[in-house]
């Protein structure tokens, strides 16, 4: 592993980080100034910089643009004075990984790098994997199946009826078969059956001649024609109108088909691919499709998992897509902070794959920093369908946070009861639960403190510290946050 790289000039500051990660055994460099920093990248890189922004000569901001101009996926670090904090947000924006506002708590200051170094060791990682990007992503046992499915099918013919949640990825494992199979040089095309209108379905399937009906100015090949010695992937199968099934069997049958007002049949050579996420079975029970054709799709089924069957998956796929996203827009990718990880881990993701993958473009184009946190997601996501994943992500840190308030000891909480409320209410009714039933004493003014410093380090981080401000943001007085501060020892506050 590469050392550190310390870039200030003040003596004091580089000396205590220096000690500081020696006794975590973390190898350092440290510089002066960044104009000796800049010039050392020309021999070596470090695994994680930290630097000051005002410095004599060159700043700190000057050598941020020139790290990532050259290694843009190593963390850097800036260090700040909270009269520095406009240019600390405008290092985000150069693609800072966070700062450290002085005075800085050394403790901190260590995890804090810690935590840039396990992102700088998975950077180096990945870029020492395959430089070609899988067509499908997943480590979790549901795929690794449909893996070797593919592998299996790979030099065959048969049909496939590809079934599975909407988003799952169904088109995706119809490319890969084609892509390893014998016809991989020849087309592959897709066509989304309802995504069609019923009128034009014929056409788009099999052709028209001219003049076959009022507007069918050209002869035009239909998608059969386009796929010939290739693969046709029809997506959503179970929603094809009843009479075109009929056509689509004969197809199937004997290989041949007619254009809309054609007379002359039509050789085809295709492998057919179909998908749903219908159960089939009970349609034909229906009788809304027909048995003959569900048997003759049916050679083989490959079921696709839905993404909370592989909640194991969540995070490759989030941070493919980040980077994904942030290549097509031309900036830094972000980067999900642990909990957050978590959190979506935790989600059911209705659109599966889909989704997750628009939740990434989304945070891509409107979370604020490149560390994304809980409360950078969606409000749908942490109020809606994530109240509860939010309960198990929030629920971690509160045992803790009080166990800190204890000398700690922690009380573990019982299972909730099927009226407790959601959210972080109905967190705290359990957390009493747990202590009172336990023989805990003076247990409201255990987390009462605990409240109170919650929401006062809140209102302070949003106000860069500035105590009169966070007061009125509370709605309490002066004299009463100075108070506060005082008695829960609270750090960082400062007069306006």
């Amino acid at each position: 592993m590469k050392p550190i790289w310390i870039v200030d000039d003040d003596e004091s500051i580089r000396w205590v980080l220096e000690k500081a990660l020696a006794r975590e055994n973390l190898a350092t460099k440290s510089f002066a100034n960044a104009r000796d920093a800049i010039a050392a990248l020309e021999f070596d890189t470090p695994q994680v910089l930290v630097s000051d922004i005002r410095m004599p000569g060159a700043s700190g901001l000057e050598l941020l643009q020139t790290v990532k101009s050259r290694f843009p996926g190593l963390p850097v670090i800036i260090i700040t004075a909270f009269s520095d904090l406009d240019s600390a947000v405008a290092a985000f924006q150069g693609g800072a990984f966070e700062y450290l506002a002085k005075p800085f708590d050394i403790d901190k200051a260590v995890e804090l790098i810690r935590r840039a170094l396990e992102e700088s060791l998975r950077e180096t990682s990945v870029e020492s994997g395959p430089s070609e990007t899988p067509e499908i992503l997943g480590q979790a046992p549901a795929m690794q199946e449909v893996f070797r499915a593919i592998g299996r099918l790979s030099q065959s013919n048969v049909t496939v009826l590809i079934t599975g949640e909407s988003g799952s990825g169904k088109e995706l494992v119809a490319r890969a078969l084609h892509k390893h199979s014998p016809r991989a040089a020849q087309p592959f095309i897709a066509l989304n059956t309802a995504a069609i209108p019923k009128d034009l379905l014929e056409s788009e399937l099999f052709g028209h001649e001219r003049g076959a009906f009022t507007g069918a100015q050209t002869t035009r090949r239909g998608r059969f024609e386009q796929a010939e010695n290739g693969t046709l992937f029809l997506d959503e199968i179970g929603d094809m109108p009843f009479d075109l099934q009929t056509r689509l069997l004969r197809v199937l049958s004997d290989g041949h088909f007619y254009r809309v007002g054609g007379h002359q049949p039509m050789k085809a050579n295709v492998r057919v691919i179909t998908a749903t996420h219908q159960n089939l079975e009970q349609r034909v029970r229906d009788g809304l499709f027909r048995e003959d054709l569900y048997h003759r799709l049916n050679v083989i089924r490959l079921r696709l998992p839905s993404l909370r069957e592989r909640r194991e998956d969540i995070p490759i796929l989030v941070r493919h897509f980040l980077v994904q996203s942030a290549r097509q827009l031309g900036v830094e990718a972000k980067r999900m902070s642990e909990p957050t990880m978590q959190f979506l881990s935790s989600l059911d993701l209705p659109g599966n794959v889909r989704q997750l993958e628009n939740l990434c473009n989304w945070i891509t184009v409107m979370a604020p920093g490149q560390t994304v946190e809980i409360k950078d997601l969606p409000l749908e996501l942490t109020q809606g369908q994530g109240d509860g994943a939010a309960t198990v992500a929030a629920s971690e840190a509160v045992p803790a946070a009080v166990a800190h308030a204890q000398g700690g000891q922690v009380f573990e909480a019982a299972a909730p009861a099927n009226g407790a409320p959601p959210g972080w209410i109905g967190l705290l009714e359990l957390q009493a639960a747990g202590m009172l039933g336990a023989g805990q004493q003076e247990v409201m003014a255990v987390l009462g403190r605990q409240f109170e410093s919650a929401l006062i380090k809140t209102a302070l981080k949003h106000t860069h510290g500035r105590k009169n401000d966070a007061a009125v943001r509370l709605g309490i007085g002066r004299n009463t946050i100075t108070r506060k501060i005082s008695e829960l020892g609270i750090d960082g506050a400062k007069d306006d």
